[in-house]
C-alpha cells in the first residue's frame, strides 16, 4: 500500500500507563468510530506504511488513548512514539457535504476572490481553535489562512482549487 491510499488519522504522543497505551493526537472528527476500521496503518511521514491491529481505544480526559497489537508494555509504547497512524482510503466512511479529509485538501489550488491564485495546499494545521491552511507559492511564499467559513468561500475539489476570501497582499 503507498502513502497516497493511505489518509493520515494521527499522531502517536507520550505512553500512557504501563500496559502499551498511547496517547493519540488525533488529526480530525470522531475518532471514536475509527474502532471500525478494520486495518490500521503505522508509518513515518514520506516513509513505508505497514498494518497493526488494533486492540483498544478510549477516550481519556479531553484526549484519545489507543493500544495497538504488539505493543504491551511502556518501552514498547516508547518506540512507537511520533508515529502516524493511518488507514485506506476506501476503509473510512464517506464525508458529508462539507467535510473533507485533510488528505483530500493537500495539493488543491488557493484562489482569492480577484482570481490571483495564492498557491497550493502544503499542509493543514491543527490549532485547537480551528484548522489552519498551510498555502505555499510557487515563488516559496508561505501563507497560512484559517479554514474558517469566513475566509474559505468553497472547496471544490472536482476543479482542483479552493475559493478563499483573502488579498495576495495579507
Amino acid at each position: 500500500m503507498t502513502g497516497s491510499d493511505i489518509v493520515v488519522l494521527g499522531r502517536l504522543a507520550e505512553p500512557y500507563g504501563i500496559r502499551g497505551w498511547l496517547r493519540l493526537h488525533v488529526f480530525g472528527d470522531d475518532p471514536l468510530a475509527w474502532r471500525e476500521i478494520a486495518a490500521w496503518q503505522i508509518g513515518k511521514e514520506g516513509g513505508p506504511w505497514r498494518a497493526i491491529g488494533l486492540n483498544g481505544l478510549k477516550a481519556h480526559g479531553d484526549g484519545i488513548v489507543v493500544a495497538l497489537a504488539g505493543v504491551d508494555d511502556r518501552t514498547a509504547a516508547e518506540a512507537l512514539k511520533g508515529m502516524l497512524i493511518g488507514a485506506a482510503r476506501d476503509a473510512l466512511p464517506a464525508t458529508g457535504d462539507d467535510e473533507f479529509y485533510w488528505a483530500d485538501l493537500v495539493g488543491l489550488a488557493v484562489v482569492n476572490e480577484a482570481g490571483e491564485t495564492l498557491g497550493t495546499v502544503a499542509g493543514l494545521l491543527e490549532t485547537g481553535a480551528n484548522d489552519v491552511l498551510r498555502v505555499v507559492a510557487g515563488d516559496g511564499t508561505e501563507r497560512l489562512l484559517p479554514f474558517v467559513e469566513a475566509v474559505v468561500l468553497a472547496v471544490e475539489k472536482e476543479a482542483g482549487r479552493i475559493r478563499v476570501a483573502w488579498g495576495s497582499d495579507w
